[in-house]
């Protein structure tokens, strides 16, 4: 789906989509391909979405809150966790630079960010997802996501 508004319907309408997602999370783009030199899109995400903790080295990400509550974990390169915000909190937008471990937990049902990277698009490599975080999504995604929920600067996931 590409989109170039977002109003409370299209936010309902990809909420609606991501609760009925076996990953709980849906997107829109606002980009036209893949392939665009910046890739812009919403990202509805329910609480039991799982984000792996993870880094892209081509590109800086940067996160800002739509609807909703989301906490965003950044990690050194041994998983100690350097900092933690929360977006539609105490703050609402973040870039996380190239190469930075980084992990995001909804914590509300109907929440929706919205991320903008540089393209075009490059799938996460599996040396790009932490360590200790190389299985699917699913794989104890419950356990990461209490994790993420209580975790503070100087915590070590891996």
């Amino acid at each position: 789906m590409i989109l170039n508004y977002l109003d409370t319907t299209a936010l309902d309408n990809l909420t609606a989509q991501a609760k009925t997602s076996p990953r709980l999370r849906a997107n829109a783009n606002f980009h036209d391909e893949l392939t665009d030199p910046v890739q812009r899109l919403a990202i509805a995400m329910e609480p039991d979405t799982v984000i792996r903790p993870h880094r892209h080295f081509q590109t800086w990400e940067l996160l800002t809150a739509l609807r909703g509550r989301f906490v965003v974990l950044l990690f050194d390169d041994v998983g100690v966790v350097t900092q933690r915000m929360t977006l539609g909190e105490d703050g609402f937008v973040h870039e996380t630079p190239p190469g930075i471990w980084h992990g995001v937990l909804s914590l509300d049902s109907g929440g929706v960010i919205f991320e903008v990277k540089r393209g075009p698009y490059q799938p996460i490599r599996s040396e790009d997802f932490a360590p200790s975080q190389v299985g699917g999504d699913t794989e104890n995604g419950k356990e990461l996501n209490r994790w993420y929920a209580r975790a503070q600067p100087g915590d070590r996931l891996w």
